[in-house]
Parts: C-alpha cells; structure tokens; sequence
C-alpha cells in the first residue's frame, strides 16, 4: 500500500500519518522530518534547508527527490510506505512516477483560517510532544515536565506566507491526482479521530 498524503501545513498531515502508519505498519517517511533532522544535527543538508525553511520556502526540488528515491528503497518500504510531504510541486510528482507506482492520494481538507488558528496556537516540547493553546494553557510538557517552545516558523506571517507558497506550488497537485484517479478528499476540520473514520473507508 502506497499512500500519498496532501493538504496544506496545519491540516493535520502529521496526526493522520501516525495512526495510518501503526494500523497499516508501514513506514511513514516525512521529508520535513528529515529536513528539520538536518538542521538540529547542522549538516550540510541542514543548514542548506534551513535558509528556505526561514523564509517559508520550499527546498528545491532535487534534494527532496534525492531523499525520497534513497528512503523508499529500504528494506522497511517493500510492503508499502506513506509519503507525508512531498510530493509538494508537480516536478516531485512526476519524479515520483518514474520512482514508484502511488495506489492512493489522500488530500485532507481544511480552511485557511482553522490553519492560521491552529499552527499559531501550537506548542512543542523537545520530547516531541504537541500541544496547543485552546486546550493547554501551561507552558510545562505534561509528559516530561519540558519547557514549551514556539516553532520560529510557526508566527502569523511565516505561515501565512506558507499557504501562500502551498496555493501556488503545491495546490496544482490535486488537479494532476484527480486526472489520475486516485485522489481522494478527507473533511479534516473535524476531530482527528473522526478524519481517520473517513481514511479508513478509503483504504478498506
């Protein structure tokens, strides 16, 4: 099962892409995660993307394509994967045609202004845990007791430049999967548990 995620940042990607990946046990390969990988450890990716990532900015095509084509031919990838991230332009899609066969294109559809209001609110800890401000109001990590940061990337301007770039570079992608006939949309203003009900329809 090869699964392709779509939506704009804060539509709930990464949330849906946990759950899909234990139920299914397939890995889930997220380009931003590695990127941000690179940068926290300062390699030459890292610090190569991070000048993109600061403005907003997608990292160009042929080094998310490289990461890609080197992840999905590892042992782990042989029963399928989940793509969570890329492709982001129509060029990565095409690339992605001459790399591998995609069975399903799950798009997440979410308003503009729920996104701003998400991603603003959200909070982090080094742990890795997410919270956000509507519904947690310390600034201590419940689960290991951290301090809670904001994302630099995460300001009212930074994301709205991001869907920005997302309407731009990124939204075209739904036509070129429709024409395809593999893309599927998912409500996802809604709970994440009620979101994956409708994924689950799609995969079964």
């Amino acid at each position: 099962m090869k699964i392709i995620l779509l939506g704009a940042p804060g539509a709930g990607k990464g949330s849906q892409a946990a759950i899909i990946t234990e139920k299914y046990g397939i890995p889930h390969i997220s380009t931003g995660d590695v990127l941000r990988a690179n940068i926290k450890q300062g390699t030459e990716l890292g610090k190569f993307a991070k000048e993109y990532l600061d403005k907003g900015e997608l990292v160009p095509d042929e080094v998310v394509v490289d990461i890609v084509a080197n992840r999905i031919k590892e042992e782990d990838c042989k029963k399928g994967f989940l793509l969570d991230g890329f492709p982001r332009t129509i060029e990565q899609a095409k690339a992605l045609d001459k790399l591998t066969e995609i069975d399903i294109v799950i798009n997440i559809v979410v308003d503009f202004d729920l996104i701003i209001d998400r991603i603003t609110g959200r909070r982090m800890c080094a742990c890795g845990a997410t919270y956000h401000i509507t519904t947690y109001s310390s600034d201590t990590c419940k689960a290991c007791g951290g301090k809670l940061y904001q994302r630099k990337d995460d300001t009212v301007e930074t994301v709205a430049n991001r869907l920005e770039v997302y309407n731009k570079q990124t939204a075209p992608l739904i036509e070129y999967y429709k024409n395809k006939g593999i893309l599927k949309d998912v409500n996802g203003s809604i709970s994440i548990q009620a979101t994956f009900e409708q994924v689950q329809k799609l995969l079964e």
